[in-house]
Order: C-alpha cells, then structure tokens, then sequence
C-alpha cells in the first residue's frame, strides 16, 4: 500500500507539468467543463474511492479538448483500475494509452505499471507459470528499451526474484523426478539451472544433487566433477558439506528427503510514484 502511495506521488507531479496547448484528440461527449469532472475525480482519489475516481478520470478524458490533459486523465484512470486489483482492465487502459499518446511523456510509466501489474498476479510457481512467464517477459522489455530510469533498477531486483522462482519451479520438479528415481529428467532440470538460473539461490542444491545422483548411479567422476564445482564456488555451503560426506562414505539416498520445499518470498513494495501525476 505504501509503494502504491509512492507511486501515485510521481505520477501526479510528472502529469501537473504537462502542457494545455496540444491538438484537439476528442470532441467533447458533454458539455460539462472537463476540469470540474477532473476535480471531482481527485476529490474520490484522494479518499481511496479509486472505483468511482476511475469513472470520473474516465468521463474527463472524453471531454478534454487537448492531448495532455486527456492522457493525464487516461494514466490517473489506469492507476485507479490497478488500485483496486482490476488488473486485465488496468493492462487494457494502459495499452489504449500507449496507443492514443505515444508522444505522452508519461509513456515509460505506463509501461512500468504493465510490469508491475504482471509481477503482482505471479502466485504459486508450482501451480501456474503464465503469470511468472508474463512478467519477465514484459520486466526484460522494460530493461530493454528503458535501462538508465530509476523504475529499471526496480525492476532488475524484481527480475531476481522471478528468475529464483523460475528456477524454484525447475527444482520441484527435478526433486519429484529423483523421489520416483526418474533420473535422467531429474538430471535435465538440474542442469537447466545451472546454465538457464546461474544466478539465482538454487544453483548450489542442483550441484549438489547432481553429485548425489551420479555417486548412487555409479558414476563417481562425474559426482566429483559437480562436487568440485560445488566446492571451488560454494565452499562455506550445507550443500558441499552434504557433498563432501557422500564422497567420503557409503551413502543412502533417501527419498523423503527431497520433498522439502523451498520457498521463495514475494516481497511487496510498489512505493514510488504517482503525485507526479495528479
């Protein structure tokens, strides 16, 4: 709720800057002074009526007379549909912003938000990837094309936390594989981490695995080859001093040892903008 305060904060102020004198993009829908529905959208906003704000922004856009005033009432209307957890009708506003007001100077925030929106519908990683997949997708975008904003920075640490969840998924999966001694698809989730989520919190469990599972297949060199690995990068680690007793005794592999699950906190914090707006 405080990011979501923040957020607002910049965005009003950014859209209070914008000027009056840009070309007609609607005709009126009613003949009542734009601005007074402007005001009365702020009165709601300003109360947390985000449902009836949204209508109002709405109803204002309409009626402006000019581009930036109409996309200050657009962008306001999108924050509001996202405030009350409207998320596929904020995406679609934000969209039909990019589209109408492509010169807005508010376009990098919208596209943020979109962003924002997709990481906060990502739930349980082993129940659904879509909404995981959708918010890299547009995260990556975003890095892409915006690199130097400080709403990038925001987005790389939350890049980090979807590429752990991502890799979260490959290790749930790799340790059903093992408990039903299915090796070979185990070891292709394993190694999928260490070359797709090198970076990420998983990379010393799937080295450690791959040791276990190759000393229990016979495979001694190639056990060594990960734990050397393990051991060369990971030291100070549980999981090489796990390896390190496989190595140096006879060793059992116990299945109900790998339906631990490994959690990986969403971290809520949309605290930056949007009275740069308003």
């Amino acid at each position: 709720m405080f990011f979501r305060v923040a957020l607002l904060i910049i965005i009003v102020f950014t859209l209070l800057s914008c000027s009056k004198n840009k070309e007609v993009l609607y005709e009126p829908t009613s003949k009542v002074d734009p601005y007074i529905i402007y005001n009365e959208a702020m009165e709601s906003f300003n109360k947390n009526d985000f449902y009836f704000a949204n209508k109002k922004f709405t109803q204002a856009e309409l009626n402006f007379k000019n581009v930036n005033s109409a996309a200050k009432a657009a962008i306001m209307s999108s924050f509001c549909l996202y405030s009350i957890n409207f998320y596929d009708e904020a995406v679609e506003n934000l969209n039909r912003f990019l589209k109408l007001y492509p010169a807005d100077k508010n376009i990098i925030y919208a596209h943020y938000l979109i962003a924002i929106i997709y990481f906060e519908q990502i739930s349980d990683e082993k129940k659904d990837l879509k909404p995981l997949l959708n918010a890299d997708e547009k995260i990556d975008f975003f890095i892409k094309n915006y690199p130097e904003t400080d709403y990038s920075l925001d987005l790389k640490f939350k890049k980090d936390l979807i590429q752990n969840q991502l890799a979260a998924k490959e290790a749930y999966i790799a340790r059903y594989y093992i408990s039903v001694q299915k090796w070979v698809p185990a070891i292709n989730r394993l190694k999928l981490i260490l070359e797709k989520y090198d970076e990420t919190v998983f990379v010393e469990e799937a080295l450690f695995r791959l040791v276990e599972i190759h000393y229990y297949l016979g495979l001694d060199d190639e056990a060594k080859s990960y734990a050397k690995i393990l051991g060369y990068n990971y030291n100070s680690s549980e999981w090489f001093a796990k390896s390190y007793k496989i190595l140096n005794k006879d060793y059992n592999l116990k299945k109900d040892f790998y339906t631990k699950k490994t959690k990986i906190e969403k971290k809520g914090f949309l605290n930056k903008i949007i009275d740069k707006i308003k």
